[in-house]
């Protein structure tokens, strides 16, 4: 009863949009401006790039949080890890209390690697940052980065479920930066 009732939590937690309580407090739809997108990207766009970065840390612990939970004290089988991450993920991507508008799920899942595979996770985030630096897009960095965690947790940790997990953290993230990949591909990806 743990493990399902920690998923949910984990979804539900997921869910909570810093940056649009952020630009709410501030007055400010950030949905209206630059891409429209609630994560921290668009957050340091629209409210300066501080609450960029405290929004990141915050979508980063929220997926850190309830691995973090799952793995290390309540000490659940990797199917139930595999599965408190993802919803943590999906709730950002997806998040019940914002009409399912949520994020690109980039940060959360850096978030959920570095609780669930702390070294894997770390080479995740350490290439999203010199990636993005490099390229001056936080897309290719984000992409950059889930597929890095992805072909690391196949390489280096082989375990089905910590697999599944990785592999479904990039999909989730491919998924949402969609839009990004055809910009990509035109030229026409905004640097930020």
């Amino acid at each position: 009863m743990v493990g399902p009732t920690l998923a949910i939590a984990s979804y539900l937690l997921g869910s909570i949009s810093f940056g649009l309580i952020f630009a709410k407090r501030r007055g400010v739809d950030l949905r209206s401006i630059g891409s429209g997108n609630i994560g921290a990207t668009n957050v340091g766009r629209a409210l300066g790039k501080r609450t960029g970065r405290v929004a990141l840390f915050l979508d980063m612990l929220k997926g850190f949080v309830p691995v973090a939970l799952a793995q290390w004290v309540l000490d659940l089988p990797w199917p139930w890890i595999t599965a408190v991450g993802l919803a943590a993920v999906a709730g950002h991507v997806f998040p019940i209390w914002y009409g399912f508008r949520g994020g690109k799920g980039a940060a959360t899942s850096g978030g959920v690697l570095l609780a669930a595979l702390p070294p894997i996770g770390a080479l995740t985030l350490l290439t999203f940052v010199v990636v993005k630096k490099w390229a001056r897009l936080a897309s290719v960095g984000s992409l950059s980065a889930a597929t890095v965690g992805a072909i690391l947790t196949l390489a280096i940790d082989g375990r089905p479920w910590p697999v599944l997990l990785a592999t479904g953290l990039w999909f989730l993230v491919v998924l949402r930066h969609w839009g990004n990949i055809i910009r990509l591909l035109r030229g026409e990806e905004r640097a930020g």
